[in-house]
């Protein structure tokens, strides 16, 4: 009788870690491809003004076989943050990750150890700038800051542990930085136990400046004509006075890569070696232009590489029959200005700015070719992961899942996406705002508050209002035009109530507030 019931409970322990390991295994595996300053106006999918002398085959096959969010938005268009928001669900002033300054807490439970709860083995490869050692990742091999084009180095797990993560020694591998981490990510995919579902962050750090292609790129839109952005040479006039840069971005980065000026910090956002563009004798307008063609050449030739890589692990997955199992995202951590309004970088509130590209292929699950027009935040992003893992979402994290919006029944959906950008500079003041399906509504501070914005002076206070129905460029700042009055007082009030809502409403900020109830 003993021997029948230590053999029952034996089989029955048996059963128990067996249709364990088969359950984790029916879960979706999770790809989470994530580019740098990838605006989705260089993403053929979304049919921008780039789709007659550029496209992305491999990037739309995402989109054809999946989904694509039309309003996806940051909700601080910067790296640091971003990256922070998309694995905690969590806002700039909750996870204390305002600026590009700013570290992870390394005690900070993000969407990593939460899979790995769920039975997860979870790995990234690539861009990290989050500053601290990577949590929650059974597997990592990251840049440091954001790390060479050619001949990359990395900061590796259970290499030269015991050294302090900023100062800890790396591993260089030859190569193109775009190919370096896919070469990462499919090896550990190939080399991995199986036995697990995987959650697998491949993060390029391409696009971002300074826009370093790989050389067999170098003839791609030799004598193309690249098309112009209607805002390219816009009148700046109907802008707050107070938010017109000095000089423009475009005039500036023509300067720089001259010679004429030098770059004054690393956090310069016209980083770009110089010598690359001749605009000795021309006028404003003339440098704008010659140096928005160069811009974006070098731009798209480095995306070309991008696409490229994802096809690379797209086929893999058809290769090894995980397609059909594999939730596939790729993203941007935000977006990037292609010359409009005469900008390059991000930061500003503006559409290019802030939209993020997202396209997501779930085979089992979504519906192929679909477009989503509700509006999404970065913070939406973990919880929509866990969700459709069938996990729960945590307390901690103040996104929602979009998951019922992806199948097509949600009821209450969030109306209004709310955007801050914490750091300061002479030629970006710092701002908060928040953005519905027609309108933006942006309160530019411009104060350094306590976020160590690189020292630059305090600017006036400024409002912008943007119809976005009418004006969808946003080249008509409507905030002093009286039939907009009751439009204004309204949103006045939602970016209240969603301040409220997100715990941002800078109580510890008395000189703010002041300012802000005028």
């Amino acid at each position: 009788m003993k021997y029948t019931k230590l053999i029952s409970l034996a089989l029955m322990l048996g059963c128990t870690t067996a249709c364990t390991q088969k359950q984790e295994a029916q879960k979706p595996n999770i790809l989470v491809i994530m580019s740098d300053d990838h605006s989705s106006n260089a993403i053929s999918a979304y049919g921008s003004r780039l789709n007659s002398v550029m496209s992305t085959p491999n990037l739309d096959r995402i989109a054809n076989e999946g989904m694509l969010l039309e309003n996806c938005f940051s909700t601080n268009s910067i790296c640091t943050p971003s990256r922070a928001s998309l694995l905690t669900g969590q806002y700039s002033n909750v996870n204390k990750v305002r600026t590009l300054k700013d570290h992870l807490d390394t005690k900070q439970k993000h969407l990593a150890h939460q899979l790995k709860e769920q039975g997860y083995e979870t790995a990234i490869f690539g861009k990290w700038h989050l500053h601290s050692e990577p949590q929650g990742f059974d597997q990592w091999q990251v840049l440091p800051s954001q790390g060479l084009y050619f001949d990359p180095e990395f900061k590796t797990k259970g290499f030269d542990d015991k050294t302090p993560y900023a100062s800890r020694a790396m591993k260089k591998i030859k190569g193109y930085v775009t190919d370096v981490i896919t070469d990462l990510s499919l090896n550990w995919l190939k080399t991995r136990k199986q036995d697990k579902p995987f959650m697998l962050m491949v993060h390029q750090k391409a696009p971002h400046a300074l826009w370093e292609y790989h050389p067999k790129y170098e003839h791609l839109y030799d004598g193309v004509t690249i098309p112009e952005p209607k805002s390219l040479l816009e009148d700046k006039s109907h802008r707050a006075q107070e938010t017109i840069v000095k000089e423009n971005s475009l005039v500036r980065l023509a300067k720089r890569m001259s010679g004429q000026i030098r770059i004054s910090s690393v956090h310069d956002y016209d980083e770009w070696p110089t010598g690359k563009l001749d605009v000795a004798g021309m006028s404003n307008e003339e440098m704008i232009k010659a140096t928005y063609q160069k811009y974006l050449k070098d731009y798209l030739r480095v995306i070309a590489s991008v696409d490229e890589n994802v096809g690379r692990i797209l086929n893999y997955l058809d290769e090894t029959g995980q397609a059909e199992n594999t939730i596939v995202i790729y993203t941007s951590d935000q977006g990037m200005f292609l010359g409009e309004h005469q900008y390059l970088d991000k930061r500003w509130i503006f559409e290019e700015s802030i939209r993020m590209p997202f396209l997501i292929r779930w085979p089992s699950q979504l519906q192929a070719g679909k477009k989503i027009k509700e509006l999404i935040a970065n913070v939406d992003f973990a919880p929509t992961i866990l969700d459709m893992v069938g996990a729960k979402q945590p307390e901690s994290m103040q996104g929602h899942s979009f998951l019922p919006v992806l199948k097509g029944n949600a009821t209450n959906w969030q109306n209004s996406i709310y955007y801050r950008y914490w750091m300061h500079r002479d030629m970006i003041p710092a701002h908060f705002g928040i953005r519905t399906e027609k309108y933006k509504l942006i309160f530019y501070y411009g104060l350094n508050l306590d976020t160590n914005s690189f020292g630059h002076a305090n600017s006036n206070p400024a409002w912008e209002l943007y119809d976005l129905e009418k004006d969808p460029l946003e080249m008509n700042n409507v905030f002093n035009d009286p039939a907009y009055e009751q439009i204004k007082q309204d949103l006045k009030k939602k970016l209240d109530q969603k301040r409220a809502e997100v715990g941002d409403t800078d109580e510890e900020y008395p000189e703010l507030l002041k300012i802000y109830n005028l």
